[in-house]
């Protein structure tokens, strides 16, 4: 190649990315943020985002942009690609340069959203998105609140709990309507029939005091086979419960639970797997879990006394059960105020369990579904 040739290729070259790059400013757009009432002082963080998975979770934007409260009228965001974007806007109160959050994970810091945008709970991807066109300067009024408020957020509505089966004969499952409470504070969340509150740590490792209501797994009338055998009893279980956030948006806990009233005996413990997606306006977490149950809890739940045998039903004593789960949680804001809270899951259960007389399923199915509407 001769050097003239290399100098007209070099001199083409050069003028391509020139132009490539000329091109490239001249359709890109602007984002422009006017505050409603902002702080005095301090540092204002405006986040782009254009994935719902990581928007649903706050992280991972595609560009952030720390401003100094100054004064000024508007905050521009310039040579932005036209798209579909939402914005997350906030103020570092501490000026540590990211999103500071509670005890159970919910942003501490006043902040506000694209579109007017109030989630209820994990933001929704669709709620705040909006399109970028090639030149267009979109603007964006925010008003920075904190999303719990100074005491927390409450709703309040009717939830059931359900629970399908695995008994002989048994006719149908167990339903039980409940008062679908909801609280999220600064160390206290109160979820449908279960609570904890942050007792060390923060962030990414927490340590938590939990407890959750059981529902008793059968009553003696449903079943001719379970005649005599007594209805079991509801109770609480109470315990301890260390709870981790992994790469990926992966979180992971690991518990144990005693029942506090003493009215069953024994324990459960249980590890469980969960992430969560943005699917348009809903957040689904599916999760995998193994449970553990001791003797005597499992003996309750699925063993014949000696007293209590009958011809077709001899005594039976299981020992601490193991069992698998896989289950998915949904939750919608139907709008600003009302929301839908759902969760399934599917139980199998191992063969020291359906070994027993009074059993002839291997899995239960489980779940709880509420609407409430938020003060």
């Amino acid at each position: 190649m001769s050097r003239t040739y290399k100098r007209w290729h070099g001199y083409l070259a050069a003028c391509l990315c020139a132009w490539g790059t000329a091109a490239s400013t001249a359709n890109a757009a602007e984002i422009a943020v006017r505050l409603v009432e902002p702080p005095r002082a301090g540092t204002v963080i405006v986040a782009i985002f254009d994935s719902a998975n990581a928007f649903g979770d706050l992280r991972d934007p595609i560009r952030v942009e720390r401003f100094p409260l100054d004064g000024r009228d508007l905050y521009r965001i310039p040579d932005v690609p036209p798209g579909e974007y939402a914005l997350l806007v906030y103020y570092d109160e501490n000026d540590n340069g990211r999103l500071d959050r509670n005890f159970i994970g919910i942003p501490s810091e006043p902040m506000g959203f694209s579109n007017a945008y109030r989630p209820a709970g994990p933001p929704s991807y669709p709620r705040a998105a909006f399109r970028l066109a090639d030149e267009q300067i979109r603007e964006f009024e925010v008003e920075l609140v904190r999303p719990l408020g100074r005491r927390g957020r409450i709703s309040a509505g009717v939830g059931v709990l359900a629970r399908s089966s695995p008994y002989r004969g048994y006719d149908g499952g167990v339903f039980q309507v409940i008062p679908a409470l909801t609280y999220a504070g600064e160390r206290i969340q109160l979820f449908g029939p279960r609570l904890q509150a942050g007792l060390a740590g923060g962030g990414p490792l927490r340590l938590a005091a939990v407890a959750e209501y059981r529902m008793g797994v059968y009553e003696e009338d449903e079943s001719r086979v379970l005649a005599g055998m007594g209805d079991r009893k509801d109770t609480v279980m109470a315990g301890l419960a260390l709870q981790a956030e992994l790469p990926a948006g992966f979180d992971l806990a690991a518990s144990y639970q005693h029942d506090l009233l003493d009215r069953v005996g024994g324990g459960a413990a249980r590890i469980e797997l969960d992430k969560s997606f943005q699917w348009g306006v809903l957040r689904l977490s599916p999760s995998i879990a193994l449970n553990w149950l001791s003797a005597e809890l499992a003996n309750h739940d699925f063993g014949v006394p000696a007293d209590r045998a009958a011809d077709g039903r001899p005594a039976y004593r299981p020992g601490h059960a193991l069992s698998a789960e896989t289950g998915i949680g949904l939750f919608m804001e139907i709008n600003r105020d009302w929301l839908l809270l759902l969760n399934v899951a599917v139980e199998a259960l191992e063969q020291d369990v359906t070994d027993s007389p009074i059993v002839d399923e291997h899995y239960v199915v489980s779940w709880f579904a509420a609407i409430s509407y938020m003060f």
